[in-house]
């Protein structure tokens, strides 16, 4: 698969560095620093205490599984676990965050200097070529709550239900140089998380979210360009969208002259451009403090090799397992190990049949039929087990292909057994090549002058030949035992 084309090719004197501050909300049971439950709620204000909506004398108590899920993430990421780490206060004015500060980490991150590897396609030939992203930190903070604007009465409101979700804010270097490697590393961070288990991905609901500094320079510069904060944008083709308008608008700046002004900016998905939403913030502008309320986080040795034995099968090492142990090409297992739960269809799939038309049927069919649908995997009654069902009576030639795909038609609505369906409908292929040899004999007695222009060298009339006996046996007709029946009295 050849390089996505970038917008830089179109300004072949400079190159961009991106970094990256993802915010991934963890699936804890409840709420960082109170006993709220930790949930989305059609109910605005359901789930809050004095705690997490801010009230005067509160004292906050960490969740030990946010640091549990911390530890494993920094793993997973390749950082170093420090062995003690704190809480600050980060200061700043929302009405979604009462205490007009947030809790976070800043001079004592629990991950450091870790790294991402991620896969790209090379600009020539074929395979895959590995670019690790490296990271600053892992940090451990709160989220704010949500304002909600009414457009018809000019009124906004504030659901705090979401204030104090355990956050993990994930800092990268700016070593990513475009926006399809930008794409690269949210994918494979995000795939990180889920097959963690430490956070759902789902970016819709803000699960999983960036920030994306970016910054263009002329090439051979020492010093990097001005950065421009784009902010929370949720999902990867608007980021990819954004990092290309906002990498050609900095250009244009400088090429006209001008100079690229530090802030931060929304992008407009319906006008396909970045407009500026304030200038941006320096760390001073936060006036950090370690937050007095919190004690000292001591991490032993002990605790790290107990979260140590719970790291599951990453989505790299899944990826060289299904190329090497189970034959699929580069571009097949990416689609599976993007989605853990395709990954684990497939996988489930393939303990009931070892053909290798298994993740064609997966690929095609059943990820077809999900988005036809508009419905999820859970959704979908055409489980592991009957696809393999399926994909066996076609391969035991107990029914043809396009009797296949009736039968999973009719599965994926009723949810019947495979076998049954066949039965039901009467589906059985006829692979009986005495019953098949007399329906081919009559065809081609019926077809002479279609007999004698084959005969002649006009092979594309098998074509013609197979479908009328197709026809004749209602679709059961065995295919490649008609064609080699056709072939044998054609040439007679």
């Amino acid at each position: 698969m050849a390089k996505t084309a970038s917008i830089l090719d179109k300004y072949p004197a400079y190159e961009t560095n991106i970094g990256m501050e993802v915010h991934a909300q963890l699936t804890t049971k409840s709420k960082i620093f109170c006993s709220c439950a930790n949930k989305i709620s059609k109910d605005p204000n359901c789930n809050i205490c004095n705690i997490c909506s801010g009230y005067p004398g509160s004292l906050p108590v960490l969740n030990k599984q946010v640091v549990n899920y911390a530890i494993l993430t920094g793993m997973a990421t390749n950082c170093t676990i420090a062995r003690q780490c704190t809480f600050d206060r980060k200061h700043y004015f929302y009405p979604d965050l009462p205490k007009n500060y947030q809790i976070t980490q800043q001079d004592e991150p629990i991950c450091t200097e870790g790294f991402v590897p991620i896969r790209l396609a090379p600009s020539t030939g074929s395979g895959s070529s590995i670019k690790n992203i490296r990271l600053i930190r892992i940090h451990m903070e709160e989220d704010a709550g949500k304002n909600i604007h009414a457009a018809e009465s000019n009124e906004s409101f504030i659901d705090l239900n979401r204030a104090g979700t355990p956050l993990l804010e994930m800092v990268s270097y700016p070593d990513i140089s475009s926006a399809h490697e930008a794409k690269a590393y949210l994918k494979t961070l995000r795939s990180m998380v889920q097959y963690l288990g430490v956070c759902t991905g789902n970016m819709e609901d803000g699960a999983f979210r960036a920030d994306t500094n970016i910054s263009v320079r002329k090439k051979g510069a020492k010093e990097l360009g001005t950065k421009v904060e784009l902010k929370n944008i949720n999902s990867f083709k608007y980021i990819a969208d954004a990092i290309e308008y906002e990498i050609e608008r900095q250009i244009n700046v400088l090429e006209d002259g001008g100079s690229v002004v530090q802030q931060t900016r929304l992008w407009d998905p319906k006008n396909k451009q970045s407009v500026s939403m304030r200038t941006k913030e320096e760390t001073a502008d936060y006036r950090f403090f370690e937050d007095p309320d919190l004690p000292l986080v001591e991490i032993n040795e002990e605790w790290i090799t107990r979260i140590n034995k719970l790291l599951p099968e990453l989505p790299q090492e899944k990826f060289d397992r299904f190329v090497k142990e189970k034959g699929l090409t580069p571009y097949e297992a990416e689609i599976l190990v993007e989605d853990i739960e395709l990954a684990n269809y497939y996988e489930q799939a393939t303990q009931h049949s070892d053909s290798k038309q298994v993740i064609n049927w997966i690929l095609r069919d059943l990820i077809g039929y999900l988005k036809e649908k508009k419905i999820s995997l859970i959704e979908c009654k055409v489980t592991p087990k009957k696809l393999a069902a399926i994909v066996d009576l076609l391969e035991q030639d107990k029914i043809n292909n396009h009797a296949a795909k009736e039968v999973f038609a009719i599965v994926a609505q009723t949810g019947k057994e495979p076998a049954d369906v066949v039965k039901e409908k009467g589906l059985e292929q006829i692979g009986s090549a005495q019953e098949l040899e007399k329906i081919v004999k009559e065809i081609i007695k019926a077809n002479p002058d279609n007999a004698a222009k084959y005969k002649t060298g006009n092979e594309r009339l098998m074509g013609f030949f197979v479908g009328q006996a197709m026809k004749k046996t209602q679709g059961k007709g065995n295919p490649k035992i008609i064609q080699e029946l056709l072939k044998k009295h054609l040439t007679d």
